[in-house]
């Protein structure tokens, strides 16, 4: 019996993989941006290594300081360039095309049975499709550029069993708080979390790639969703070539654990942990001085779409920002109206990006300041020195955007 984990780890070492061994394997392919490349080719250059294993595997997006915020951004993003240019990268993508993990499945890399790795620590987004997706560091990026490979410890895997109809405004963002919440932050560290039951089975893609976004905000290695007809249906017309799909053996996974989401209402985390998450019955009324929708984890097209319905016809209270996670959300959003109707209501559209998610600009919040964000993370200091950040959906945000205080979507 084997975890999807231990298939994919099997295939991608050679041999029999089990959880808890170390094994080196050969990577499908890798991730770095423009914040982590810089670091990536320097330990790439002081490592001796002349050219990457394989450019046509690995995919360089733009997307954390796009456009540039000040000259030293521009002179390392430049940098950068010239070093996937120098290499023949194959798969360089500048900046407006949007956020990595975005970019990344829509353009058919991520794919099930394979084995991903970015430079990023959100790339456990890829396992939305069945793959094993997970974030390096720089140094061991460095590697797999040089070789292709790295080393592994095969994670043990925790089932999640969701069962239970989201209700009206309740969404997948709703959904992965209160598991991080119930989980804890470190509830499953350096484990794959492997989300499965018929609440699962009925997320879209979208919703899928926020839940998985967020495993590691639980300490996961990965999160994986098992590959279904919702997973063929999106890979059509994306696939960058033939793969093949695993699911666990039954009874293969080490633990399991079970919630019934029937009766859950919005939820939100509130500073300073992201596990922190209470009902937003209990926040609401707290004021608020900005509201941003986007990011990795909630700027997709159905993202846009629930806060569209919220405000048609409205207007914000306070400054709203909405950030499309790729230029393939912004096209669709704007073809069918989605970004007049947030202009209307008074929101600033941003470039396809990550905006002021990690505090580098586009919507840094000042000292005092609350945001309430659709984002992966509310640290200290995470949007701005001295701002205070709750995360929620974009069903509570766009809510929250016309009163100037948490409010309960459905009630909105």
């Amino acid at each position: 019996m084997a975890t999807i984990s231990e298939k994919i780890f099997s295939r991608a070492s050679g041999h029999r993989a089990e959880a808890g061994e170390i094994v080196e394997a050969e990577v499908d392919y890798a991730m770095s941006h423009d914040g982590t490349s810089v670091l990536a080719i320097k330990a790439f250059r002081e490592m001796g290594s002349v050219q990457v294993w394989d450019p046509e595997r690995i995919v360089v997006p733009f997307d954390h300081i796009v456009p540039a915020n000040n000259s030293t951004a521009a002179d390392l993003q430049r940098e950068v360039r010239l070093w996937a240019t120098d290499q023949g990268i194959a798969h360089f993508y500048e900046g407006g095309r949007g956020i990595c993990h975005q970019v990344f499945p829509e353009e058919g890399f991520a794919l099930p049975g394979t084995l991903l790795v970015g430079a990023d620590s959100h790339s456990c987004t890829y396992g939305a499709v069945g793959a094993f997706g997970t974030g390096v560091g720089a140094t061991d990026m460095a590697e797999i550029y040089s070789r292709g490979r790295l080393w592994f410890k095969v994670p043990e895997t925790m089932g999640v069993r969701v069962s239970g109809k989201l209700g009206r405004r309740v969404l997948a963002k709703d959904l992965t708080l209160m598991l991080v919440g119930a989980i804890g932050a470190d509830g499953a560290t350096y484990k794959a979390i492997e989300y499965v039951g018929e609440t699962i089975e009925g997320l879209s893609m979208a919703g899928r790639m926020t839940l998985c976004n967020m495993g590691v905000e639980m300490g996961a290695k990965a999160a994986i969703v098992p590959p279904d007809g919702i997973t063929e249906e999106f890979l059509v017309g994306r696939a960058r070539g033939p793969y093949q799909p695993v699911i666990s053996d039954p009874g293969s996974r080490d633990s399991e654990v079970e919630f019934d989401v029937s009766d859950l209402e919005p939820q939100v985390a509130a500073p300073f942990r992201v596990d922190n998450v209470r009902p937003v019955s209990e926040l609401a009324g707290t004021e608020v001085d900005q509201v941003f929708i986007g990011t990795c984890t909630n700027g997709r097209y159905e993202d846009l779409e629930v806060a569209a319905e919220i405000l048609k016809g409205k207007e914000v209270k306070v400054r709203t920002l909405v950030i499309p996670a790729s230029k393939e959300v912004l096209l669709g959003a704007l073809s069918s109206g989605i970004i007049e109707i947030l202009v209307r209501a008074g929101a600033m559209i941003g470039p396809p990006g990550c905006g002021p998610c990690l505090g580098a600009h586009m919507g840094v919040i000042g000292e005092g300041e609350v945001c309430l964000s659709t984002a992966n993370r509310n640290f200290p200091g995470r949007m701005g020195k001295g701002g205070l950040v709750y995360l929620a959906s974009p069903a509570t945000a766009a809510a929250t955007a016309i009163f100037g205080e948490i409010t309960d979507p459905r009630e909105a």
